[in-house]
């Protein structure tokens, strides 16, 4: 059976994407949890701080995700992959509008990231049509 897949499978663009994601939303969200952890007046959390956690866990999802839909047999079982990974991928993008709306300067840094999931979603396009 010949498939396009490159032989080891991180040299896949998405894949490289994904990790790309991971890093940049890793780094957003440590400089967002220095603004966000301080207390209020009122000895309260500011809420926001838990979305800058929420994009790191989404995002470190993307890799395996890829990696599990390439590596399965089975049409449908690679399609639950993909519903999984395109679920991720919106979550990502509504938890960067969230954190926008913080009080904290690194919100500056995620339109850069919603540029990222965009350039993700034009390769996962193309990408799901390989599989």
């Amino acid at each position: 059976m010949f498939t396009n897949t490159p032989s080891n499978l991180s040299e896949l663009p998405i894949y490289q994407k994904a990790l790309d994601i991971f890093a940049l939303s890793q780094n957003i969200s440590v400089y967002l949890s220095n603004d966000l952890s301080d207390l209020k007046s009122d000895g309260s959390e500011d809420m926001n701080i838990y979305f800058s956690g929420d994009i790191i866990q989404q995002s470190i999802s993307l890799a395996p995700e890829i990696l599990s839909a390439e590596k399965e047999r089975y049409s449908e079982k690679k399609h639950k992959h993909i519903a999984s990974l395109r679920r991720l991928t919106n979550r990502l993008y509504k938890n960067s509008y969230r954190l926008e709306r913080s009080n904290s300067n690194g919100k500056d840094f995620l339109p850069i990231l919603r540029s990222e999931l965009r350039k993700f979603k034009k390769l996962q396009s193309s990408w799901m049509l390989t599989l």
